[in-house]
């Protein structure tokens, strides 16, 4: 029996319309704002994911809890959006569990911290104090710690573990994906030239290594497990096996284990790449919206 090439169209036309019904479609508005820096003197910006709710509930004013996304060393603040194999990753995250996701510039190597060398590098004031400001005099958010939650990747999960525990005011909930939690680069697992390059990175944000007292050892996340205990955040860590700081990772597992911290810890295959944190990313939202939904 012959088929009509005009009823081959409509099946395929059927085929196709119950293919899109079988997902969801989303609707998350991607936002760019200018987050200037009075601080550092100089304006930045930031790339902000509104869930397709927020727009939809105006009237009624709800407010929405909020997630810090942090990029990585030699990034900048739309890497989550043009990095990821999946475009739609953040978008498709952000409307699921109702988030705002602000991805906030952090320059190519400022480890998010106040750099003691250079002035127009003080990433933790910026990002503590005029992000959190800006995103809540702009957005409905909640304007409580029991609101906001914090990660990122490699640079941007040392960040994130870092600003959270020593601002505890501000966050209820942090992770980190793939991060370089110690800055004692010798058990970082990276070719000679590459560690020489990346410690002098570190050297024009932290001065010279040699003349450091304690090698840095004050600004290393490893450090900070007694701390991160008596705040009592909730943490999510995790790492590939394959990861040249996997070791820095551990030994901050280590540390909360000894000191009987309550943590979320995970090892999976994969290495530093964009295929692992595409597939880290949703656990550790999915951990926050617990988070939240307790609070």
């Amino acid at each position: 029996m012959r088929v009509s090439k005009q009823f081959k169209h409509t099946i395929q036309l059927l085929v196709f319309s119950s293919f899109l019904l079988t997902f969801p479609l989303y609707a998350a508005k991607v936002d760019s704002l200018d987050v200037p820096s009075t601080v550092m003197k100089k304006n930045l910006r930031a790339v902000v994911v509104l869930p397709d709710a927020y727009a939809s509930s105006s009237k009624n004013k709800t407010a929405y809890p909020v997630l810090y996304l942090l990029h990585g060393g030699f990034g900048h603040f739309n890497d989550w959006i043009t990095k990821t194999p999946d475009k739609t990753l953040i978008q498709r995250l952000a409307d699921q569990y109702g988030l705002i996701i602000v991805m906030p510039e952090g320059e190519a190597f400022s480890y998010y911290l106040d750099s003691p060398v250079i002035k127009d590098s003080q990433f933790e004031t910026y990002l503590t104090k005029e992000v959190v400001d800006k995103i809540d005099n702009t957005y409905r958010t909640i304007r409580s710690p029991k609101g906001r939650v914090i990660t990122g990747l490699s640079m941007g999960g040392y960040g994130a573990l870092y600003l959270a525990t020593r601002h505890p005011d501000l966050y209820c909930a942090a992770g980190s994906m793939s991060g370089a939690l110690n800055l004692d680069m010798n058990i970082w697992k990276l070719p000679p030239d590459a560690a020489k390059n990346i410690r002098a990175e570190f050297e024009k944000i932290l001065g010279p290594f040699s003349q450091s007292a304690d090698g840095w050892a004050a600004y290393s996340v490893v450090g900070m497990a007694d701390k991160m205990k008596a705040n009592g955040l909730k943490l999510v860590i995790d790492c590939g096996v394959d990861d040249f700081l996997i070791e820095s990772n551990r030994e901050l597992h280590r540390r909360l284990v000894f000191n009987q911290t309550p943590h979320d810890y995970s090892e999976r295959p994969g290495g530093h790449s964009w295929e692992f944190w595409q597939n880290a990313l949703p656990y550790q939202v999915l951990f926050f919206s617990k988070v939240l939904n307790g609070n």
